[in-house]
């Protein structure tokens, strides 16, 4: 049996409970890459979900076109699952209150030394015993095809103090934005 993938495509964006029209955002082209680099650069980690599993990952780096790199055992089961199906989703939470985003995307398998050098640091060398000449080390590269996103709009200083005397008296005071990513 196929394993389904993946998130159907915001299908719960846009609460019942929202207000507040402002609060929708749908961004594309470069304000949607922005958006996916300053959370991405936040989170630093994500779960990267292939059609066969979900794992957390350590982003390496994330390009201006908005390209996100891994360093990846080249025998792991995601390789193998990548390359029988690219298609993969990535999961961020930049903070506790904030930052949500979900982005579906193709990956490939790369085996490019100049690649593992240049996205290498000596943590990896936890999971590569011989540093990045390990022959096992290999680079996951995740292009994002769309996304969504969900944030505070004043930062999480400003929405917290919202949330208190929203408890406090009993109002909602929704510092939210929701909305779609088209890079």
């Amino acid at each position: 049996m196929a394993t389904p993938i993946l998130n159907p495509s915001s299908q719960d964006m846009h609460p019942t409970h929202a207000r507040d029209a402002d609060a929708f955002h749908d961004r594309s082209g470069a304000e949607a890459l922005e958006k996916i680099r300053e959370v991405v650069k936040k989170a630093d980690t994500c779960f990267l979900v292939t059609h066969g599993g979900v794992r957390p990952m350590g982003v390496r780096e994330i390009d201006d076109d908005g390209t996100i790199w891994f360093l990846s055992d080249k025998h792991s089961h995601k390789n193998a699952e990548i390359e029988a199906n690219p298609e993969v989703e990535l999961y961020f939470q930049a903070s506790e209150h904030s930052g949500f985003m979900h982005l579906s995307g193709q990956a490939a398998v790369l085996h490019d030394k100049a690649l593992i050098d240049k996205l290498w640091t000596p943590l990896a060398r936890v999971w590569f015993e011989q540093g990045k000449d390990d022959p096992c080390v290999s680079v996951i590269r995740v292009q994002p095809t769309q996304g969504q996103y969900w944030d505070n709009k004043h930062g999480d200083a400003v929405a917290g103090v919202k949330m208190l005397i929203g408890a406090a008296v009993g109002k909602q005071f929704d510092d939210g934005e929701v909305g779609t990513l088209k890079p």
